[in-house]
């Protein structure tokens, strides 16, 4: 089960559709999967603070709390007065894929449909200096921008030899199995959307859009492979991973994470009803007419194949 927490007093006011009437210039939210960071909200919440006033940016924060055992959701609801900050709360550990699936419904439900979604780690390896290069990028018409280690400008400080071949061998795996030619980092949940894409997406996909829940930090390429098949495009920018600051253990499995990937490839590219197949004619449907594409493939309008219903 999980609740959702507010600052008290705060009404509906700042829904999509009342926003849109009154002509307010969009919206950024910004999503923070949280799991046992009482060190690092301290940090990270200050720095989007100054990087949104720096550019008089309108923006809401909402953090997926998920069962952390430390002090993280006490933190939280203390802050919660000093910034404009909702908190979705797990009563224990489900993992990063149902946080993940919780927030972006949450948003899909409040942010309007010109509004922007980013996404972006706690722990503060992620800085937030990038988001405004996001938005940039996403503004020449791009659907999702990657923060990307392998563009040229990018990197990586801290992560010991392992983790670096871990990564640079699971990038290469995807980019065979999942070829994106725009995407270079699979594997780094970094992102700026459109809000309008990601409500789609779930509207379409529902529960299904993050099926593989479960299994480690499998989420976060399975949202760019079903965002691939509603025929999204594109865009990286380059950016420096800056895990010398990370505050917190690491959550990621690798050997759960990996047998998640394995999963997504065999599921995708199942011959008899894998995504791949599936919603093979989806990406140039919703390119015509998204409303009639989310009626054709929609979980709620259409029966779909047995491996489209593992998960979700």
């Amino acid at each position: 089960m999980c609740y959702l927490m507010r600052p008290f007093g705060e009404n509906d006011s700042g829904t999509g559709a009342l926003r849109r009437k009154r002509k307010i210039p969009m919206k950024v939210w910004i999503l923070l999967p949280a799991f046992n960071e009482e060190d690092a909200i301290p940090i990270i919440l200050p720095k989007l603070k100054e990087e949104m006033e720096a550019r008089r940016q309108d923006y809401h924060i909402v953090v997926v709390e998920d069962g952390s055992t430390d002090c993280t959701r006490e933190i939280l609801e203390n802050l919660q007065q000093s910034y404009p900050l909702d908190i979705i709360s797990h009563n224990f550990n489900r993992g990063l894929g149902e946080a993940e699936r919780d927030g972006f419904e949450y948003l899909a439900e409040h942010a309007a449909d010109d509004d922007i979604l980013v996404r972006l780690d706690c722990d503060d390896t992620h800085e937030p200096l990038y988001i405004f290069k996001l938005i940039e990028k996403l503004q020449q018409g791009y659907d999702v921008v990657n923060a990307s280690r392998f563009q040229p400008g990018g990197g990586q400080v801290g992560v010991d030899f392992y983790r670096t071949m871990i990564s640079y061998c699971g990038n290469v795996f995807m980019k065979l199995l999942f070829p994106l030619p725009e995407v270079q980092d699979y594997s780094c949940g970094f992102r700026a959307y459109r809000a309008k894409i990601i409500k789609d997406a779930i509207a379409l996909f529902g529960n299904g859009f993050i099926q593989l829940k479960g299994l480690g930090f499998t989420s976060t390429l399975e949202t760019i492979v079903k965002l691939k098949l509603l025929g999204c495009r594109f865009a990286e920018v380059p950016f420096v991973l800056r895990y010398d600051k990370k505050v917190s253990p690491s959550k990621m499995v690798s050997s759960i994470t990996t047998l998640g990937y394995l999963t997504m490839a065999l599921l995708y590219h199942w011959p008899f009803g894998g995504w791949r197949y599936f919603y093979r004619k989806l990406s140039v449907a919703y390119c015509k007419a998204p409303e009639a594409a989310i009626k054709e493939f929609g979980r709620q309008y259409v029966r779909r194949s047995t491996v489209c219903q593992i998960g979700g």
